[in-house]
């Protein structure tokens, strides 16, 4: 769902109550649409996130690490010259509009003292961050709005700023609960749910579903049907409303769908679903925001970065699919190849019948009982004994052929199981340098080229580290190369291996540290292997699992591919939970 307004009011009411005062300590922008500022404060500071993505727009207080590039965006360094070290001296909203204005004191090229604001737009795909200068004149925007794009509003640089065109919709903070039932009762929709959102401000679909329902008692009635009673008890929950958002009681609850990812939230406890649906509790607006979005965030990102990634192990893949299928085709036509070694012994038996310049030769088979003569065709050029041998020529071409093509099709196989568990690394990876190991990794394959003058803009990340509940260490790679390192060089004899069996994911290693490893451990190590893996969304996924020393890498073999003996099979759920409880950040 939507960031409304209302929730909007009390995480800039919490971002106010802290940030007014504070001064700008850090300023970075890791996507293209996403701002993060770190504000200085006393003993400590605090970050907030900027975010005009159009499936995610918001603006909230975060403590997710986010990757920066090495080379920040010409929109970064331009806030870091008008606001870097500026102090932050009011945050403003109008009423429950989706617009929140930071105003930031600082001194500008003349030595003056000036406002500078950055203006967050949070209005879906139409959501911006724009930086203004003290004249009211646009500085720069994230996304520029030429006459092109919108007859009604541009955003360009040196152009006054204007907000957005306002709805005509009442502010529940500044409306009384006459007027509101008035205009609610005066629209032509007869569901309710419906009115109250079309009529207040900065209300959600969910947030009006949830009054309704209070009021209505679970009720399902239509709006012209509505008695005194009733219109009286959503007046009420109107004004209950109101009372929340100014005096902060508001409480933030998030509703879980069936594979627990957080689905809907808002500023009040979300009575709708009844018992059917979980519901999560969180301390701050802030809280709830950095979790709702942090994983769909986190998706989107990195297929952002990692387009053209995909692209090419897509292509690869398609490619080496269409050779293996005319590989596949080549080998059924050498099965014919014993026909010919048949048809070589057969003109060699007969070579006294034939003469040179004939076109066929009709021969009796004797390899098989009561089978007819077979007809041989022969090459009018050649005698009949060099007929013969040009049959034995064919067959062990052909022979020849068939073991080729045997070891060729295994290797492309082998190469779709490879690029299948790179696609699977890209689709995992978190941050912009694992992206750079698997690049250098298939740079290393032939796969794609890098620059020659290259830096290394960011330090590689190491294996991701976890816990098990009975205290023994699991690590797991992140990519093939890691993989290869934790199997084939970190983990000792003893250590457990563990990999999802037959899907691509990657290697777990639990580390035995002279003890006997656990069946908790195992079981955990299982679920951490499933759940970094392409069966993540699956159930009851097999995991196999042995000692290090029966795990062993081929000559010759791609990144990550090892093959093992003496191994044992789980059969585990994956589990985000749990998961990221065991994690040692």
């Amino acid at each position: 769902m939507a960031l409304d307004g209302a929730f909007l009011y009390v995480a800039a009411k919490e971002m106010r109550e802290i940030l007014v005062g504070s001064r700008v300590e850090k300023i970075a922008q890791p996507s293209k649409e996403e701002l993060t500022i770190t504000f200085r404060l006393r003993g400590g500071s605090r970050k907030v996130l900027f975010s005009a993505n159009a499936s995610s727009p918001r603006v909230h207080f975060t403590d997710i690490a986010l990757e920066n590039p090495k080379t920040p965006p010409m929109f970064c360094m331009l806030l870091r010259k008008h606001i870097g070290s500026g102090k932050l001296v009011a945050i403003r909203q109008n009423g429950l509009d989706r617009v929140i204005a930071f105003d930031f004191e600082t001194v500008n090229e003349l030595g003056d003292v000036v406002i500078v604001t950055l203006a967050a737009e949070i209005m879906g795909r139409h959501s911006n961050l724009i930086l203004i200068g003290p004249e009211g004149r646009i500085i720069d925007a994230v996304k520029r709005v030429s006459d092109e794009v919108s007859s009604v509003r541009t955003v360009l640089p040196g152009g006054t700023y204007t907000l957005p065109p306002a709805q005509d919709k009442l502010d529940l903070l500044c409306t009384s609960d006459e007027e509101i039932m008035e205009r609610f009762l005066s629209l032509p929709s007869i569901d309710c749910a419906k009115s109250l959102m079309q009529t207040l401000e900065g209300i959600s679909p969910v947030l009006s579903r949830e009054l309704i329902y209070r009021a209505l008692k679970g009720g399902d009635i239509e709006k012209d049907r509505l008695s005194s009673y009733y219109k009286n008890r959503i007046r009420e929950e109107i004004s209950a409303l109101r009372a929340r958002l100014l005096d902060g009681t508001c409480e933030y609850i998030a509703v879980q769908d069936e594979a627990k990812k957080l689905r809907e939230f808002t500023l009040m406890d979300l009575t709708q679903y009844g018992n059917v649906e979980k519901k999560e509790s969180f301390d701050s607006p802030s809280a709830l925001l950095d979790n709702f979005y942090a994983e769909r965030d986190r998706v989107a990102r990195m297929k952002q970065r990692s387009h053209d990634l995909l692209r090419l192990l897509i292509n690869a893949t398609e490619r080496i699919t269409r050779k293996l299928a005319v590989q596949e085709e080549e080998l059924r036509a050498c099965a014919d190849r014993e026909t010919l070694r048949m048809y070589g012994d057969l003109l060699n038996a007969n070579l006294y019948r034939m003469e040179k310049g004939g076109r066929e030769v009709t021969v009796e088979n004797f390899y098989e009982e009561s089978c007819p003569p077979v007809t041989i065709r022969l090459d009018p050029r050649l005698s009949p004994s060099q007929n013969a041998q040009k049959y034995y020529a064919e067959y062990r071409k052909a022979a020849t052929a068939e073991d080729m093509l045997k070891d060729l099709m295994a290797k492309s196989r082998q190469e779709l199981i490879y690029l299948d568990s790179v696609f699977d690394a890209v689709t995992r990876t978190e941050g912009e340098s694992e992206l750079l190991e698997i690049r250098e990794e298939l740079a290393e394959q032939g796969y794609i080229r890098l620059p020659k003058k290259r830096n290394r803009m960011l330090k590689a990340q190491p294996p991701m580290k976890f816990m098990s509940s009975d205290g023994f260490s699991i690590l797991c790679g992140r990519n093939n190369k890691q993989n290869d390192q934790l199997t084939m060089k970190t983990a000792k004899n003893y250590d457990m291996w563990l990999h999802t069996q037959g899907v691509a994911g990657s290697h777990v290693i639990i580390e035995a540290d002279g003890k006997e490893i656990s069946d908790q451990a195992i079981t955990e190590a299982a679920i951490i292997a499933a759940y970094h893996s392409k069966a993540r969304e699956s159930a009851q996924v097999a995991v196999d699992y042995t000692r290090i020393k029966f795990v062993k890498k081929p000559a010759g073999a791609k990144p990550g591919m090892v093959i093992f003996t003496d191994y044992q099979t789980a059969f585990v759920t994956p589990d985000e939970e749990l998961v990221h409880r065991l994690q040692v950040k």
